[in-house]
């Protein structure tokens, strides 16, 4: 079982927001920037991957249960998204790779 903290570590990413699922299970990895999109497919309990680091994708996070929201390629996360993330206890992760790159991470993690 590989959790939030876990990828967090193995990724060398920062911590936006500490949300109350840092030790959720990771059970997958859904990347997407359409958030209507994501919202109807991600899975709970997958590491969401996006550059959209405002308020409405922490709202997707929270309706699609993710474990985690990661942003690529070192994509902002605004001030008002950071609130409401740490109101609904979402952990919010930012890395430099790209989204390919974090997706090949995580899947060598949670298949390890």
């Amino acid at each position: 079982m590989k959790t939030v903290k876990d990828i967090c570590l193995a990724g060398n990413m920062k911590i936006l927001c500490e949300g109350d699922s840092f030790e959720r299970e990771v059970t997958g990895c859904y990347c997407g920037d359409l958030l209507s999109w994501v919202m109807s497919r991600a899975q709970s309990g997958d590491a969401w991957l996006t550059v959209m680091g405002n308020v409405n994708a922490v709202g997707v996070a929270a309706l699609a249960d993710t474990a985690c929201i990661i942003l690529t390629e070192n994509a902002a996360f605004d001030d008002v998204a950071k609130m409401r993330a740490e109101q609904n206890g979402i952990t919010v992760l930012q890395t430099e790779k790209n989204t390919y790159e974090t997706a090949v991470l995580i899947n060598g993690e949670i298949n390890s």
